[in-house]
């Protein structure tokens, strides 16, 4: 059976988004598509869509993109204007803004990136009112108002040089990198926002160089852009694959391709920003002091607004349970007192290994929770089970003359039925794992 549609696509036909259309459906990011802005509302009303993808040609087109985010508050809604009106938009009003369609894996990154940080700043939202009903009130999440870092990787030429007067026309403070060893010590030394690499004639210091900050837990969010001496000399979905969050080819004007890079700055920024605001809560007392994990008496007030908010916005929500299995090695380190030495560690583990929207709780000793909003069932369980992996992967000290011993864990999972309460969907996540392991 089909999935439901994910992306609303408004254009009067299809001759300018249509091939567009074509190529996200096959990737799985099913469409549905309205012929006008009023059709577009309706659509809106009808189906929880996650973006929209807009021709810009549209007449009140601009207009149209304020009804639609009206019509679907208090859910945020990315939007992608596409055509060669849409640079002239007032700054702000699309999240993105493209001459001509991009390639379908690249839309799909950009959107994917777009819904993620739409869903952070709903969370911040719902994270700063269950911290200010209990007096602690979170920080704010305040962007950096410095100008934008860009580091420029590449030998000189004179495409690339003209984009980096393009990035600093716009305010970025742009750092230039003609190796791939200078890239990385000045990725090292300072923080970036964004990193441009030129293709030249050979790909492969470009492709070292992104394959190098995906490997980095510090780098991997960084926005990586790869500009082209042309266009059509490499497969661009194998690169999207590679983790670039955008390929432009020398062909394109700078002027666009710089507005690109700058959006891609912009919204890494306001993600660090979020990501730091709903990590301060750590620093509150009203987390867990040994993990700096919700405890389970705040874990079930935020979680029931969590689940509140997912009714009104009409996202899905799943809740995962992970409790440490009892093997032999953990078993004995438990007894000399090694376990409990570890849970700290592992808890700070699983806070780094959730994104940015999640809620990590510790609800006992050795059993933590996670609120994944958004989220299916089915894609929660694949979440826990990774987080699971990457600790089990990790060696933990048993004492003298004894074995490192590792953790695994037992997890179960649960996702929101309507009118369901959230005691009751954490007691079928918990029960989940009991039935994972008869």
């Amino acid at each position: 059976m089909a999935s439901d549609p994910r992306i609303l696509v408004v254009a009067p036909d299809d001759d300018l988004i249509g091939p567009l259309c074509q190529g996200l459906d096959a990737l799985g990011w099913r469409t549905v598509t309205a012929r006008s802005l009023a059709g577009a509302v309706q659509v809106l009303i009808d189906w929880p869509l996650e973006a929209v993808i807009l021709d810009a040609s549209l007449p009140d087109a601009q207009e149209g993109v304020r009804a639609m985010r009206q019509t679907v508050t208090p859910r945020r809604l990315p939007v992608l204007a596409v055509g060669p009106g849409a640079a002239d938009w007032e700054a702000g009003l699309a999240d993105i803004a493209m001459s001509v369609p991009p390639h379908a894996a690249q839309a799909a990154l950009r959107l994917e990136n777009l819904v993620r940080t739409a869903i952070a700043e709903e969370e911040v939202s719902l994270r700063e009112a269950t911290f200010a009903a209990r007096g602690e009130p979170l920080t704010a999440a305040e962007v950096e108002t410095n100008p934008l870092r860009v580091l420029a990787a590449g030998k000189p030429d004179r495409h690339f040089l003209a984009l980096s007067n393009a990035l600093t026309a716009h305010g970025c403070e742009v750092v230039a990198a003609p190796t791939p060893y200078t890239a990385f010590d000045y990725l090292h030394e300072r923080p970036f926002d964004a990193a441009v690499l030129w293709g030249a004639e050979d790909h492969a210091p470009a492709l070292s160089i992104a394959s190098g900050m995906k490997r980095n837990t510090r780098l991997y969010h960084v926005p990586v852009i790869l500009y082209l001496r042309g266009s059509g000399e490499i497969n661009l979905a194998e690169l999207y694959n590679r983790g670039f969050a955008d390929v432009a080819a020398a062909d394109t004007p700078e002027e666009e391709t710089a507005e690109r890079i700058v959006a891609l700055a912009r919204a890494h920024r306001r993600h660090v920003a979020i990501r730091r605001a709903l990590e301060s809560a750590r620093g509150s007392g009203l987390t867990d002091p040994a993990t700096g994990l919700f405890t389970r008496e705040l874990f079930a007030s935020h979680l029931a607004r969590v689940a509140e908010g997912a009714r009104m916005r009409r996202r899905p929500l799943s809740v995962a349970v992970l409790r440490v299995s009892e093997t032999e090695a953990v078993v004995s380190a438990r007894e000399g007192g090694w376990l409990d030495r570890a849970l700290p560690q592992i808890g700070a583990m699983v806070s780094r290994l959730i994104r940015t929207e999640d809620t990590a709780a510790r609800l006992s000793a050795d059993v933590f929770a996670l609120a994944l909003p958004a989220t299916r069932g089915p894609a929660s369980r694949i979440a826990a089970d990774r987080i699971a992996a990457v600790i089990s992967c990790t060696a933990f000290d048993a004492g003298p003359d004894r074995p490192p011993f590792v953790v695994e864990f037992e997890v179960g999972v649960a996702e929101v039925m309507p009118g369901e309460s959230p005691a009751l969907v954490l007691e079928r996540a918990s029960a989940d794992v009991g039935a994972a392991t008869r």
